[in-house]
């Protein structure tokens, strides 16, 4: 009996709602990635908190896409790691900009918990986590 290959033992996480979650999650990081690049650019000094923020979720949804193309166990636990930090992130922020509306003159990605972005920050972690969970169980079923 030959031995797997590489490709065969990595987990496929883009297929079925996986390729979804990829095409969410690259539209995200252009939009993040456009959004800070400009604010950072431009006007930088007027709330550079708010534009760093944006710059790191661009980040994160960079990694994130990365990780669901990449496939395979480890990229799979790093993106769970990534869409649970991605989700604490929203939370924290998302409360801190209804909290201390002052500490935000401009707005993140995460601001309002994604409102400016049709709540999709919020919704989008947890619909990974609760994906990669499922790739999981079906890659240790197979």
């Amino acid at each position: 009996m030959a031995a797997p290959t590489t490709e065969t033992e990595r987990t496929r996480l883009v297929q079925g709602p996986g390729l979804l979650l990829v095409w969410l999650y690259g539209v995200m990081s252009v939009g993040a990635v456009s959004r800070s690049a400009y604010q950072i650019l431009t006007d930088f000094g007027s709330a550079p908190l708010a534009h760093v923020l944006s710059a790191v979720a661009a980040v994160v949804y960079a990694f994130i896409t990365y990780t669901l193309v990449r496939g395979g166990e480890t990229a799979r636990r790093a993106a769970l790691v990534c869409c649970a930090a991605e989700l604490a992130g929203v939370l924290i922020v998302g409360t801190w900009t209804l909290a201390e509306p002052s500490a935000f003159p401009d707005s993140t990605v995460w601001s309002e918990y994604g409102m400016g972005y049709l709540f999709i920050p919020v919704l989008l972690p947890v619909t990974g986590m609760l994906w990669l969970r499922r790739a999981r169980s079906q890659s240790a079923a197979a």
